[in-house]
């Protein structure tokens, strides 16, 4: 069985998702024979390359906020990933363009070291003091994540390289309805949207392993959309 994860390093229910769909996998009884497969997703492709923002300071913007608001929205996400065994700072996170750290995940797919990188880029993005939008730090998550740094160097001076791969996944996502990610799809036959908890993704597993429809789940998962929103109590 094939599942393919639709995500984007910038999106905080996307860190969260990836942990409860892996305790879900965890309780699965054919998971050995589970190939996971990340696909690329831009939560906010219009953003300026090259530039970054405060997330605090995105945030109450974007919502009409304060910046003490603003920390809150971010405190209800913390208590998620929080949940989930995650660390998860509320403050000094940059906002800004993933495209190049989409195209360098391509390259560790090629190397068959995707969800290393991937794993260090959103422990970096959430949890560490290292801006993901520097390339620099781009390289050094490569190479934690063992890949060849003169490689990911080349990839990264070069716009070009893997751009169709991600612009692939993209169409992709839009072809199957993702309107919001994380986006999941077993075999592609079935999706899910949002970090929904992982007992929902141990029964989606199974059902999908018996052949059976995957029914909705009962509740709608947080998640975040193509504007760059996150779902965040409006209260």
């Amino acid at each position: 069985m094939r599942v393919e994860i639709w995500s984007d390093i910038a999106c905080p229910w996307c860190y969260i998702g990836k942990a409860r769909f892996t305790k879900g996998l965890a309780e699965f009884a054919h998971r050995d024979e589970v190939e996971v497969v990340f696909r690329s997703f831009e939560l906010d492709p219009n953003s300026p390359k090259g530039t970054t923002a405060p997330v605090l300071e995105m945030l109450a913007k974007k919502y009409g906020r304060t910046l003490d608001e603003a920390r809150g929205m971010e405190e209800h996400v913390a208590a998620s990933a929080r949940a989930e065994g995650l660390t998860y700072r509320t403050d000094g996170r940059d906002h800004g363009n993933t495209f190049d750290i989409h195209r360098l995940l391509h390259l560790a797919a090629a190397r068959g070291r995707q969800e290393e990188l991937l794993d260090l880029a959103y422990r970096a993005n959430f949890a560490e003091e290292r801006s993901v939008f520097d390339a620099e730090v781009l390289v050094a998550l490569a190479v934690e994540a063992g890949l060849d740094e003169a490689e990911a160097r080349t990839v990264l001076a070069d716009d070009t390289a893997y751009a169709a791969e991600v612009r692939a996944d993209e169409r992709e996502a839009a072809e199957l309805g993702a309107n919001a990610v994380p986006f999941f799809v077993l075999d592609r036959r079935y999706g899910i949207s949002g970090g929904q908890p992982a007992e929902v993704f141990t029964q989606a597993l199974e059902q999908a392993w018996a052949g059976r429809e995957v029914p909705e789940p009962a509740t709608e998962a947080e998640a975040c959309t193509p504007d760059g929103a996150c779902a965040v109590p409006q209260a």
